[in-house]
């Protein structure tokens, strides 16, 4: 499996709770509650109107996604500059567990030290607003896509599961915001794409803040 930016993305399954949008590897949203699959049909219409044109996609312009009716526990995977976009709403129980001593014990960079955010993601919640979650869906490790996996103890990956992200290719895992756990082949946080918010519920992936110039070429790995 290699990264968009290097070939074709994996032609491996997606998992179940993804939902193609007009059968391109554009865009999927998922979740990780069975509760939250009625809710699914509501939102397409959202998913159908926020796919930008090929134009917009080719010069890897700023992409805008609505968040409008993105709920608690979902998360949407947007395509900029060839690469996956993944943007979760977390819930308040996962920004709760991102705190907790138990977990960052286990990660191999809780405080984020490495650069792989822009200054205005170097936080504990590694966001602008910790609700919303935006990473780049690329694993460091040798490029695959993780699979989203936010139930905290999934039967898969065991009791002490506190949600995140599951690399099927090589077992790296990360947590909710990105963070990598030790002991696993990843060597460093998935990396946050520049972004900013144009009110409360629009997100613009691919441009700062006011103020801010980071590049995503300068983090560490991508």
């Amino acid at each position: 499996m290699r990264p968009p930016g290097g070939g074709k993305l994996s032609s491996e399954p997606l998992d179940r709770t993804q939902i193609d949008v007009k059968r391109r590897d554009f865009l999927y949203i998922a979740t990780g509650a069975a509760a939250a699959v009625g809710s699914l049909c509501a939102v397409w219409p959202f998913l159908d109107q926020m796919e930008p044109s090929s134009a917009v996609l080719a010069a890897g312009q700023p992409v805008t996604v609505d968040l409008m009716q993105l709920v608690p526990g979902q998360q949407v995977v947007v395509r900029w500059r060839s690469k996956p976009i993944f943007v979760v709403h977390r819930t308040k129980a996962a920004l709760a567990e991102l705190k907790q001593p138990s977990l960052l014990s286990r990660l191999r960079d809780p405080h984020s030290e490495e650069r792989q955010q822009p200054a205005y993601a170097d936080n504990w919640s590694r966001s602008i607003n910790p609700e919303y979650l935006v990473l780049v869906g690329i694993c460091t490790h040798l490029g695959c896509i993780p699979e989203y996996k936010p139930s905290a103890g999934d039967p898969s990956l065991g009791r002490n599961w506190p949600g995140g992200y599951f690399c099927p290719c090589h077992g790296s895992r990360y947590d909710l915001a990105g963070r990598v756990f030790q002991g696993v082949p990843a060597p460093l946080n998935l990396p946050v794409p520049p972004y900013c918010f144009e009110g409360a519920d629009k997100l613009v992936i691919g441009e700062n803040p006011k103020g801010s110039n980071f590049d995503l070429g300068s983090v560490e790995q991508l």
